[in-house]
C-alpha cells in the first residue's frame, strides 16, 4: 500500500479495511487480520494499525473479542457506507465538481464512463 502525504496513515488504513469490508472480503461477523498481521502486511508500525482499529471501533465498524481478535460488526457494512459517503460528500465531491466544471465534462460523459467502469471492474449479478 502506498500512503499519501495529505492524510493521516491510520485513516488511509481505515479506508483500506473499509474497502475490504465493502467488497465482502471480510464479511460481517468474520475475524479480520490481527494488528500484528496487518502491520506486517502494510509495513507499518503496529501502533498505527491499533489506532486504525480503535477508530473503526468508535465508528462501530468492527468490535474486539478480548483475547480472540477483531471482527466485523453485524451492521459494519452499513456503518462503513455511511461514514465513507459523508466523507466523500464533504471532502471529495467539491473538488470533483470543480474539475468537471472547469474541464467542461458533461453528465452524459460521466454516465458513459461510469457504466464502462462498472462493467470492467465489478461483476453484477
Amino acid at each position: 500500500m502506498e500512503f499519501r502525504n495529505n492524510e493521516a496513515i491510520y485513516l488511509q488504513i481505515a479506508a483500506y479495511v473499509s474497502e475490504k469490508i465493502l467488497r465482502g472480503v471480510w464479511a460481517q461477523g468474520e475475524k479480520i487480520p490481527s494488528v500484528r498481521d496487518l502491520s506486517v502486511e502494510l509495513q507499518v508500525n503496529p501502533n498505527t494499525v491499533m489506532r486504525t482499529y480503535e477508530f473503526l471501533q468508535s465508528q462501530e465498524v468492527i468490535f474486539n473479542k478480548r483475547g480472540i481478535g477483531f471482527f466485523v460488526e453485524t451492521e459494519g457494512i452499513k456503518k462503513v457506507k455511511l461514514y465513507r459517503k459523508e466523507r466523500f460528500l464533504q471532502q471529495d465531491l467539491p473538488d470533483f465538481f470543480r474539475n468537471i466544471f472547469l474541464l467542461d465534462i458533461t453528465l452524459d460523459d460521466l454516465q458513459a464512463r461510469y457504466e464502462k467502469f462498472k462493467t470492467e471492474n465489478f461483476k453484477t449479478e
